[in-house]
């Protein structure tokens, strides 16, 4: 059985850092066209096969609540970032299209944000940045 304290111990600092790193790489989004939230959304868009991702793939991906990603994703079709339709597989879903808009913003904003990224985890070398992911792996897959 795990030992309560260390469990406890690892969770805090683990939950720490992570709020330290996301805090200094907001600073990231500082005058950029995108906020961090429509970055995230971004991201897994790009991603997907022309450039398209299932409304639920976006939710699942994100650290807010599924009404909250649909007002997120509602005021980016405003915005002129993304495309929303019908999902023809799924008649209760959506599919979200990055416009070329949306593309070109978050190529810009993912240049910048990627060299922060690697630059603070540069504190790591390759084997204990192998470690670390296996670990968050598998913690996430509980």
């Amino acid at each position: 059985m795990t030992d309560r304290n260390l469990a406890i111990a690892a969770w805090e600092s683990l939950f720490r850092a992570q709020h330290e790193l996301f805090s200094e790489m907001a600073a990231d989004f500082d005058g950029s066209d995108l906020a961090q939230g429509e970055y995230d959304v971004l991201l897994t868009v790009t991603r997907g096969p022309e450039m398209t991702a299932r409304l639920r793939d976006v939710t699942q991906n994100m650290l807010i609540s599924q009404p909250s990603v649909s007002r997120l994703i509602d005021r980016m079709v405003t915005r002129g970032l993304v495309t929303k339709h019908p999902d023809p597989e799924d008649g209760r879903g959506a599919l979200i299209r990055a416009t070329d808009a949306g593309a070109r913003a978050f190529r810009r904003i993912a240049t910048i944000h990627g060299r922060s990224i690697a630059e603070r985890m540069s504190t790591l070398d390759e084997d204990e940045l192998r470690t670390l992911l296996e670990l968050t792996e598998r913690l996430r897959r509980q």
